[in-house]
């Protein structure tokens, strides 16, 4: 059949039932019709995988699929042989199948009836394979999640790397990559990996103007807020994306306690456990999934209603893979994301142990994460400059659909700073990336720095009337602006744009919004204790304070012993009135809340009912008691004097794991005696001196401690005798 007298929408019809093509769909089929090389870019929920399916249905021979995942692969077969009276129009052709199998393939290829054979990139490396597929007719060979390739891509794959040496031996046959994220940088390494320069490039749009982006600071009390703002979306089915298997179980068990049908989901449950999960939230009789990455490859769920990231993901692709999964149906799509540095340094940690060109690569993907998260520009903007796309923000679709535009920071001109910045860029002869352009702005000297002798060079230290974090947070919006841009090759550095020597020779405005700051201002040692969000009750708080401060001084003991100031915020914020609900308090556990409790819940009724208030009993988060077995096991074996090294070790923690979680048990009112530990590292006097200066503190807080005692003891040192004064004084 001639190419040309095709009719598309016939067969569009015929095989599909559809009335007519989706966005860019018609140009891409015609262009693989027409036997040419094409690239394909196409955010998920585009109908990417019908630009293949149509021509492999229509021309002659077999098109050869490739594809990562096995379970994808099973997705795509069932749905094209739904198409179609022949079991054998569509065929897998992997490691999971047996002889008889794959002679059954092999004769319905042979005898013309496969169209689509899927096949993973190890099999297409089988000797056997090659020389079969060599004599029959393939019509072409599609590369599916083709940034699997590229090392800068998020999801790559090494055995992607030979497939274009693969296809040479499989003949002359036109090449077809597709993928759903695709930053200018992996285009083109997919391109020059697959060797078809001359390929058509077909590039969608990858704005999602229905997607509302919002991103908060974690705080201790993220289970809380999640909870909170489920219960909001009350019978609307949403995903949680979670980075670690442990994490995953932990918040799916959180939210059953507190009354929200939820399911984990990730790649350590049995393939049972995992289909039976994804058909209860397909089927809606779960609300909520609970999930690691493993979950969403190929799941079509038109309604999910919210997104949320309880760990922020490893690059800005992930995050629009993951987000992209709201609002399939044009509906509405929340997706929120909890950031704190503290878990970009964990990512960091993770990537030490890797080859150093794969670091490279993590930690400017991360980067660009932080950069998402702080930044206090239109968001959609932002993503959309990351994968080479122009957004106008006042005008274009789903414009006011972010926190940053909803709730603007203020502005403030910064022309001449620009000018500095594009200035020392262009002096530094563009060689360097952010990191060293910011420090020669401010005058810091690293390795590099010294190296180049720019310490030596006039405009060193010309920024200095500026720190860091703003020079940063200039860089991010003037990248977007399109005055500097990021070098595709060497990933990361800066260089200047004609925009950007025009703006030199003449600069204008430009008004640059500040980044938003992330700091999480909380005692680094005690877990319980979780900052609330300012929306405690004022007056109460300053009751509550003046009671505490009464019990102390009848007791004769500082007032942090009674309760910490976390607890007391997180009273004016939930109003227990029984001794029950006090101890499901942040940091107030069943011993402290009977011993301590009872004055401060009848102040608290009293309170109550003087002023009408509503109480919000739905935010009292239970805890599921995951932690519980771990604590017993400390009580235990600190009571059967145990060294502290062996009950860490004997848990996985390490001694900072460990003091926390003492640090947990006798602020919420066990009491620990661990004296026996103690008076092998501190004598008698030492002891003294350390419980006095508690006796008589205004606070507890550790640095004040270290500051007090000016290097006398370590920090170790003073937790520990902490833990031994408030078990004894407290508890």
């Amino acid at each position: 059949m001639n190419p040309h007298e095709i009719d598309l929408h016939k067969e569009l019809k015929k095989y599909f039932g559809f009335n007519q093509f989706k966005g860019l769909q018609e140009q891409v089929v015609k262009s693989i019709i027409t036997g040419n090389n094409t690239f394909v870019i196409m955010p998920t929920g585009g109908g990417k995988s019908l630009c293949y399916q149509l021509p492999a249905l229509v021309l002659e021979g077999t098109a050869i699929v490739v594809s990562p995942l096995i379970a994808l692969m099973k997705n795509q077969v069932d749905a094209i042989r739904s198409l179609s009276s022949e079991q054998g129009i569509a065929h897998v052709l992997n490691s999971s199948l047996n002889k008889t199998e794959i002679a059954k393939v092999k004769k319905d290829i042979t005898s013309g009836i496969t169209k689509l054979l899927y096949v993973a990139p190890e099999s297409l490396t089988k000797e056997e394979y090659i020389e079969f597929l060599n004599s029959v007719k393939i019509s072409f060979v599609a590369i599916d999640e083709a940034h699997c390739i590229s090392e800068w891509g998020h999801d790559f794959r090494p055995e992607y790397r030979n497939l274009r040496n693969i296809v040479r031996l499989l003949g002359d046959v036109p090449m077809i990559g597709l993928t759903a994220t695709a930053t200018p940088k992996v285009q083109e390494d997919i391109l020059k990996n697959l060797d078809m320069p001359d390929a058509n490039t077909f590039k969608a749009s990858f704005n999602r103007p229905n997607l509302y982006y919002e991103v908060r600071t974690k705080t201790k009390n993220v289970e809380s807020d999640i909870i909170r703002f489920i219960k909001q979306h009350k019978g609307k089915s949403g995903v949680i994306y979670c980075l670690s298997r442990k994490k995953v179980e932990e918040i799916a068990q959180v939210l059953q306690v507190n009354g929200i049908s939820a399911v984990p989901y990730h790649a350590g449950l049995d393939a049972k456990t995992r289909a039976k999960h994804q058909d209860m939230f397909l089927m809606e009789d779960v609300e909520v999934v609970v999930a690691t990455i493993a979950f969403g490859m190929g799941i079509d769920k038109p309604d999910v209603r919210f997104v949320i990231h309880h760990d922020i993901p490893k690059s800005l692709e992930s995050y629009y893979q993951e987000t992209g999964r709201a609002g399939r149906d044009g509906g509405e799509g929340h997706c929120l994301a909890y950031y704190s540095y503290k878990d970009i340094e964990k990512l960091e940690k993770f990537l030490s142990g890797k080859p150093v060109a794969e670091q490279e690569i993590g930690f400017a993907l991360l980067q660009e994460v932080v950069a998402y998260a702080e930044t206090s520009m239109s968001r959609r903007k932002f993503l959309l400059h990351y994968f080479g796309e122009e957004f106008d923000d006042v005008n274009g679709e789903g414009a006011d659909m972010d926190d940053n535009v909803r709730n603007p920071k203020k502005k403030v001109e910064a022309q001449d700073q620009v000018v500095t910045l594009l200035k020392v860029v262009r002096d530094t002869k563009q060689l360097f990336k952010s990191k060293e352009v910011v420090l020669a702005l401010v005058g810091k000297v690293n390795a590099i720095i010294k190296a180049q002798k720019i310490d030596a060079q006039p405009y060193f230290g010309s920024g200095s009337g500026f720190d860091e974090k703003y020079w940063m947070a200039l860089i991010r919006q003037v990248l977007v602006d399109g005055l500097l841009t990021k070098d595709i090759e060497t990933y990361g550095v800066l260089k200047m744009s004609e925009k950007g020597e025009a703006f030199i020779k003449n600069p204008v405005s430009f008004m640059m919004s500040e980044d938003h700051e992330y700091n999480e201002e909380e005692d680094e040692a005690i877990v319980t204790a979780a900052k609330s969000s300012g929306t405690a009750d004022e007056a109460l708080m300053a009751m509550l304070r003046d009671l505490r401060k009464k019990e102390a001084k009848k007791l004769g003991v500082p007032p942090f012993v009674i309760f910490q100031d976390p607890s007391l915020e997180d009273m004016a914020l939930k109003y227990p009135i029984s001794i029950d609900e006090l101890s499901n308090v942040h940091g107030v556990g069943e011993g402290k809340a009977k011993k301590y409790g009872k004055p401060f819940v009848d102040l608290i009724n009293r309170y109550v009912e003087d002023n009408d208030i509503i109480r919000p009993d739905d935010l009292v988060v239970k805890s599921t008691g995951a932690n519980s077995g771990l604590k017993l096991y400390i009580i235990q074996n600190v009571d059967r004097k145990l060294g502290l090294d062996d009950i860490a070790k004997a848990k996985g923690l390490d001694m900072d794991g460990l003091l926390k979680e003492m640090e947990q048990i006798v602020y919420s009112g066990t009491k620990l005696n661990i004296r026996y530990w103690i008076d092998e590292i501190l004598d008698e006097d030492q002891q003294e001196e350390i419980h006095d200066y508690f006796m008589e503190s205004e606070s507890d807080n550790i640095k004040d401690a270290l500051k007090e005692f000016d290097g006398d003891y370590d920090i170790e040192e003073l937790r520990l005798m902490r833990i031994k004064f408030i078990s004894e004084v407290a508890n």
